[in-house]
């Protein structure tokens, strides 16, 4: 466990810590939750070390060891196989377990040609990634992830979610996405007004016990208010009048004792809406038999791809990164021309989009009020500083640089360009990188009260539940429609490599004879006898060595009771070594015990989705 007591924290006039304390009990899992800048990433790198408190103290037990999810990338392993696998502590009977880094290389999007590569050759997203299932093997006592799913997937971050949940030792997470954290945690720890408050949990029972504590004190202070403007006209009526002096005093002494409460500031928060363009059309483009690929040589990422969007349409579009989900928007919007097929874009088209790169288009050297005017040639500076104080940028702040703004901030000037034009057709690709719960929340009440359509990339869950009504859908690599929302998807199709029917369904097997179908469910039936009965037979020899060893513990123990009442030195010395050996052995065979079970059920239900699907069939 953790134990902070009187933290401060400040940065010159900016107090960002005062006088906070709190722990973190064996086995709690706490979701660290606050505004943009209001100090969560630097209570972890106080924790680490890295950053001094002004005052206060953090103390953990001898040998605890803390893991924090470096930005720093430095590899010193040949492959990604390797790499990863330093991040594993010292087996203390030798046991080779290597398993489970491939296990989480897996679940965190690494195929296996990956894990002979380089990791100097892999993206920065992925060398991120490997830092991650390094930090994920090593089993700290307190794990640090400061938003973990920024460069992940949605299968990732599923994954992810599903590790987490069987951590057993302490975690304190931050993350924008509120469904996975309360997925996730047994606690919240939120940081409001300097001060760290947690409570067991989820997210919501913490901010509405904040709302409900901010709301008695608002009505509580207006009350003391008005009783002293009650007991100050008393003393200013009978100040001069003997006969009422000691009465005066009484009162006098009674205000001076009272407590001023002073008014909470009210917490800045987006607050804006889109502003939709007219349109009479029923369709405001239509994308037929599209094919996209870079170069010749390359495989196609969209391949044969038709749909359309109406005027009022909510289109998510899902699948692992690099698949193609980025280029299907510039194509959209006319950033790049597709290899084959083409895109109809109705006359009244008005398109607004904030791609995941156009953070590199903003001017360094301009300011934030500059950057929204020149959004608009007609925008008057009074309408742009109206722009600028909806995304959190008021009064003098509209005059920062771009090059002096964090991720979050930059996010923020993006989003209110989008505001200055008008608009029927909003294209979002990861629009919450970077955003806190807060304007995240503020973001869907935009996306639902815009008149006109949203295709929207997200790996987000709560935005996919919240907003989609369609699906594009990049998986198996294909790209397809799916008709219906995203807990539609996950209830009829599911992603294939969490063993579900693929995003092909059952077209995929139309034109097959029934020979040939035949043949297919016998080669699924061999192939889960193989394959289930390979993983059961290792759980059982797995449980059957945790049931020997447990044995094997108990009857050491008896051993060095009957030998401490004796006083048998070389007997109790005998014994304690064999019950530590002994003990030694069991943890790490329940690791291994939960990963083949988590194996075993997510291969016994991809067995299970194709023997369905191919029953439809009718074989």
């Amino acid at each position: 466990m953790i134990r902070v007591t009187n933290l401060s924290k400040a940065y010159g006039a900016q107090v960002i810590f005062d006088e906070v304390s709190f722990t973190v009990g064996r086995g709690e899992r706490v979701g660290l939750v606050g505004r943009n800048g209001h100090g969560k990433t630097t209570l972890f790198h106080m924790i680490t070390g890295e950053e001094l408190p002004d005052g206060g103290s953090i103390a953990a037990p001898d040998d605890y060891r803390i893991g924090y999810l470096s930005q720093h990338l430095r590899f010193s392993g040949e492959s990604v196989l390797e790499e990863a696998s330093l991040g594993l502590a010292q087996s203390e009977d030798g046991r080779d377990e290597t398993y489970k880094v491939e296990t989480v290389l897996s679940g965190l999007g690494f195929v296996e040609e990956d894990l002979a590569r380089s990791p100097l050759s892999l993206s920065g997203g992925y060398q991120v990634r490997l830092n991650l299932a390094k930090l994920l093997v090593n089993r700290p006592n307190l794990l640090l992830l400061d938003e973990p799913t920024n460069y992940l997937d949605i299968l990732a971050v599923r994954w992810l979610a599903q590790f987490l949940k069987g951590w057993k030792d302490e975690l304190i997470l931050i993350t924008h996405d509120r469904d996975f954290m309360d997925s996730v945690i047994t606690h919240t720890m939120g940081i409001h007004r300097h001060k760290v408050r947690k409570i067991e949990g989820p997210t919501w029972k913490l901010y509405e016990q904040i709302a409900t504590e901010e709301e008695v004190y608002e009505k509580t202070r207006l009350n003391d208010e008005k009783r002293r403007r009650e007991i100050e006209r008393f003393i200013n009526r009978f100040r001069a009048k003997a006969t009422k002096a000691k009465a005066v005093q009484s009162r006098i002494k009674a205000l001076e004792k009272r407590e001023i409460r002073c008014q909470l500031t009210a917490e800045r928060t987006l607050d804006f809406e889109f502003k939709g363009a007219p349109f009479s059309g029923k369709r405001l483009l239509e994308a037929d038999n599209l094919s996209f690929s870079f170069g010749n040589s390359h495989l196609p990422l969209i391949e044969g791809l038709s749909f359309a969007i109406g005027k009022k349409d909510r289109v998510g579009v899902i699948g692992r990164n690099g698949k193609g989900k980025t280029t299907l928007l510039n194509l959209l919007a006319g950033e790049l021309q597709p290899s084959e097929g083409k895109i109809a874009r109705h006359a009244d088209l008005k398109m607004a989009y904030f791609g995941q790169t156009n953070i590199m288009r903003l001017s360094p050297v301009k300011t934030v009020e500059e950057e929204i005017l020149d959004s608009q040639a007609e925008l008057n500076r009074n309408a742009a500083r109206n722009i600028c104080g909806a995304m959190m940028f008021e009064g003098d702040l509209a005059l920062k640089k771009i090059g002096v703004l964090s991720g979050g901030e930059k996010s923020r000037v993006l989003l209110g360009k989008l505001l200055v034009s008008p608009s029927n057709l909003l294209l979002l690709d990861e629009p919450t990188n970077h955003l806190d719960m807060e304007s995240i929340d503020s973001l869907i009440e935009a996306i639902d009260a815009f008149e006109g359509a949203v295709m929207i990339v997200t790996h987000s869950e709560l935005i996919l539940h919240a907003v989609a009504e369609r699906l594009i859908v990049f998986d198996n690599d294909r790209a397809g429609v799916f008709e219906g929302t995203y807990g539609d998807f996950l209830d009829r199709v599911g992603w294939s490599g969490e063993g579900q029917v693929p995003a092909g369904g059952k077209s995929s097997l139309m034109g097959l004879n029934k020979r040939d179908l035949r043949r297919m469910r016998a080669e699924v039936i061999d192939e889960r006898s193989q394959v289930i009965g390979r993983l059961q037979k290792r759980i059982d020899e797995v449980e059957e060595e945790i049931i020997l060893l447990e044995d094997a513990v108990e009857s050491h123990t008896r051993g060095l009771l009957e030998a401490s009442g004796k006083g048998d030195g070389d007997a109790i010395r005998k014994l304690s070594i064999s019950l530590h050996e002994a003990k030694g052995k069991i943890d790490p065979l329940f690791d291994e015990l939960i990963v083949l079970n988590e194996e075993l059920a997510c291969r016994s239900r991809e067995f299970e989705g194709r023997l369905e699907l191919l029953a439809e069939t009718g074989v």
